[in-house]
């Protein structure tokens, strides 16, 4: 079940974050598609909070590849590979570790390097609405990721 969530501001997109943040998982992979200052970073720096993090410490790293952050509850993996070469720059990385381990991974621009994907992981989407609102879509593949869409859908439908 895909889920669209229309928000109205920075703020807005922000707490969505949040609120996601809240229901993630050791091992919970998402990976984010959106065009250049479509939100991605900010939704992340929301992820992070509702994790634990400051988001002040939450940076896109788009010249480092992954930045790495410690919440309260468990490791934070932050990639950004809008600036690879070549998608098989994962391997260099490591990315196995990441991807696959304990931590929560979180990979913006998660198209470019689709055949790396797992296939159990949420993919969101966002679109630019206006100057601040976005459209979010968030795309479920598997059932604990079914399972994660229909616990956000719950929490913003009750308000």
């Amino acid at each position: 079940m895909e889920l669209l969530i229309r928000t109205e501001s920075a703020d807005k997109t922000y707490e969505l974050g949040i609120t996601l943040g809240g229901f993630l998982e050791s091992g919970d992979f998402i990976s984010f598609v959106g065009d250049l200052g479509a939100g991605k970073t900010l939704f992340i720096k929301g992820i992070a909070t509702g994790l634990g993090v400051d988001s002040s410490d939450v940076t896109s790293p788009t010249f480092t590849l992954i930045n790495e952050y410690q919440s309260a509850r468990l490791p934070i993996y932050h990639f950004d590979v809008y600036r690879l070469d070549h998608p098989a720059q994962l391997e260099d990385l490591g990315y196995e570790e990441y991807f696959y381990g304990k931590g929560i991974c979180l990979v913006e621009w998660g198209d470019a390097i689709r055949d790396y994907l797992p296939i159990n992981r949420l993919s969101i989407e966002l679109q630019k609405d206006g100057e601040s609102s976005r459209t979010i879509k968030f795309i479920p593949h598997g059932t604990r990721y079914e399972e994660l869409v229909r616990c956000l859908n719950e929490e913003v439908s009750a308000g």
